[in-house]
């Protein structure tokens, strides 16, 4: 779809909701007028992009009624992006419109508005929780992923050096010698393949921990 196919159900949809409407009146796509309420601008663009939110930023200097509006999407990628978008547009204040080509269906998917973050409790918890259990500052801001080193591979390498030096060990010596509580379930989870099960409750280091602490020179 072009832009201009975007024109004609966006100005029936509002058409229908008794505004008056002009397209390309000043620097707005879209200008929707109805009594004496703030007028409505619409912004239309094949796709969500940068320039498209900095455009319905700049139009909310006229009027708080501001929304974006793009073709409709389909396909779970499509509908991804889409999701991430309005996202952004809420915390923006800006409305989301899109349009389906076949018919000309218009979806409104948020409307202009303040923003009230909602602060989700367990995200942030285990956020300071990994903070407060990570030693020292082992990784650079921006860093790739790859290799990041939490608390979670701190403990496990404190375990595997352990384990390089005394063989092997029952999970409560382990706990004592390192200090890492869950150093039982860990080594039972074996989650970078590290140890070895020797009997029950005692454990040793892999080949592949040995490897990842002393790697050969």
């Amino acid at each position: 779809m072009r832009e201009t196919d975007l024109y004609p159900p966006v100005k029936t949809f509002l058409e229908a909701q008794g505004y008056a409407v002009k397209g390309e009146v000043g620097a707005a796509d879209v200008l929707a007028v109805r009594g004496s309420e703030p007028p409505v601008i619409v912004e239309l663009k094949t796709g969500f992009s940068l320039a498209l939110v900095n455009q319905g930023i700049d139009r909310q200097a006229v009027t708080p009624h501001v929304y974006l509006a793009v073709p409709d999407v389909a396909g779970k990628r499509g509908w991804s992006a889409l999701k991430s978008n309005l996202k952004l547009a809420r915390r923006l204040g800006l409305g989301v419109l899109t349009v389906r080509g076949s018919d000309g269906l218009v979806t409104v998917h948020c409307d202009p508005g303040p923003f009230q973050p909602r602060l989700v409790k367990k995200p942030r918890e285990r956020l300071l929780r990994e903070f407060a259990a990570r030693t020292g500052d082992p990784n650079k801001g921006g860093a790739t992923r790859v290799g990041l080193v939490t608390a979670y591979r701190q403990n496990a390498t404190l375990i595997a050096e352990f384990l390089l030096q005394a063989g092997h060990a029952r999970g409560r010596d382990v706990k004592a010698a390192t200090g890492v509580v869950r150093a039982t379930a860990m080594m039972r989870s074996n989650h970078y393949g590290w140890f070895v099960k020797v009997e029950t409750g005692v454990y040793a280091l892999s080949d592949a921990g040995r490897s990842a602490i002393a790697p050969p020179s």
